[in-house]
Formats: C-alpha cells, structure tokens, sequence
C-alpha cells in the first residue's frame, strides 16, 4: 500500500513538475520563433510586396506571440529606424502580443545611376535601396559627379546639383496631378541632366536640360528660383510652355529637335523642325 502511494505520488510530482517546465519554456522561449507577421498600419498603395517583405525580415519572429513586452517593442523599433531606409519615424505597438508597425514611407522621386551603383532619392534627398519599382514614374537624375560608394542609406545626400533636379521633377509631379492626372508627362521624360549646373561647363548654354524618351530635349534653363540672374523666362512660364505644348501635340516626342523653355520671348512654345 505504502508502495503503491509512493509511486502514486512520484507520477504526480512528475506530472506537476512538466507543467511548469512547459510554462517555464513558454515564458523563455525567444520571440524570434513566433511565425505570425507583425502588421504593417496605413501602407500607401505604391509601396510593394518586396518592400513590405524587407520589414517583415527585420521583424522575423516578433509577430503573434502574448510574451511580448515593451523591451521587445523597443527593440523592433530600434531595428526597423535602422535597417530600413524607406520607413521614417516609425513607431511600433503591442496589443493582445500582435506588433502593429506604421510609419512615414519615403516615396522616390529620382533614379541615380553610377558606374555599378543605382539607388533612389525622395524629395528630400534620402537615399533608398534600389527595388524594382516598375508601376511609379522615377527620372534618372544624369550629370552628376561619379559617386564611388553608395551614399549611406535613410541619410541626406546633400548635393545642391541633385537638389534643383528634384525641385523641377516635384514641380512637374505636382502639375501633372492637375493639369495631366490621366496622361503624366514626367511618364514621357527619361532623364534630367546637371552636368552644366550653375554653367560649371559653359555658362552659354542651358544649365539643365530634360530628355524625352526619343532624346528630344528640353531646355529648361537655371535652377528653379534664379531665372531672373540669366535673363530667362520665369519658372511659371516655363512651365506653362511645357504643358501648353504637351497638350497641343499630344506628346514630347517625335515632332522637334528641341523645345526652348529659356526664352523670354516667347509666349508659347515654338516647335522647330528637326531637319
């Protein structure tokens, strides 16, 4: 009888003592091997799947799991502001162990190609990683001075020449939403080219100048802000030009050698013959 208790209770023991070695590993067990993906919050439709995917890789393993704490939300937030480039100030939250993830998403604006390097910008000069981004609309910014490495991902690239090439594109981004929504006109530039900035090769010539896709180029003159220091036309009118062309014709390409945005003369663009 005594045997049979003793046994009785060293099963028990046995079983109690599983039990908390199973809350015990529940309670240590790292984050890192929960599977459920955290949730991305107010995701703009342009941002893709392999954009959405480089944060869930960031993120592996911090997904549906109720032992989260705050040091482990802190600690996904730190990771994403640093090895995300296209997400700014993030911030990160727990409810019922989910992370919900949201940010500002640095949308691109210009393509830079080097040498073996391509890499974006946003509007506010930030370099971003280069993806595959066939559905938006990126101008490569052409002229610049060789770049040996990449500029540091999610860091301004302060360089003045870069600078006035993506005021212009933001200018032409913001009158295509008015003026073209249906049919954009940057979708009809190649490039923007800054090797002439501020003249640094031959101040008589147009210090930046646009391509169509067919090469058909558009002189766009000064910097945005200096036309009266070159005597051009003002940068309204400039634009104006443009657009007023892009309407009449239907198209950039195909019709003229150049398009002449600098003179103040004239009030309309005036095509010229290529021949």
């Amino acid at each position: 009888m005594l045997k049979m208790m003793g046994i009785v209770c060293t099963l028990c023991g046995i079983a109690i003592g599983l039990v908390f070695l199973e809350r015990y590993v529940g309670k240590t067990t790292s984050v890192s091997e929960a599977g459920v993906r955290p949730e991305l919050v107010d995701v703009p439709a342009w941002v893709t799947d392999t954009l959405k995917d480089k944060v869930f890789a960031v993120t592996k393993g911090y997904g549906d799991n109720p032992m989260l704490d705050e040091d482990a939300v802190l600690s996904v937030q730190q990771q994403i502001t640093e090895q995300i480039a296209w997400l700014d100030d993030v911030k990160v939250r727990i409810s019922h162990g989910r992370l919900y993830i949201a940010g500002r998403w640095r949308k691109p604006i210009a393509l830079i190609k080097s040498g073996p390097f391509q890499f974006y910008v946003d509007a506010e000069q930030v370099a971003l990683d280069y993806v595959p981004m066939p559905h938006l609309t990126l101008v490569e910014v052409a002229g610049l001075p060789p770049v040996i490495t990449v500029p540091p991902l999610g860091d301004v690239w302060p360089r003045n020449d870069l600078a006035a090439a993506i005021q212009i594109l933001d200018r032409l981004d913001r009158m295509d939403q008015t003026q073209t929504p249906d049919k954009p006109l940057l979708q009809e530039i190649d490039r923007i080219d800054v090797s002439n900035y501020k003249g640094r090769q031959d101040d008589s010539e147009p210090h930046i100048i646009l391509y169509a896709k067919d090469n058909t180029k558009i002189l766009w003159g000064a910097e945005i802000g200096t036309w009266q220091r070159y005597l051009e036309s003002t940068d309204e009118e400039k634009l104006a030009k443009l657009y007023y062309y892009y309407k009449t014709y239907g198209t950039l390409s195909g019709r003229v050698k150049f398009i002449n945005l600098c003179d103040p003369r004239d009030k309309v663009p005036l095509p010229i013959d290529r021949y």
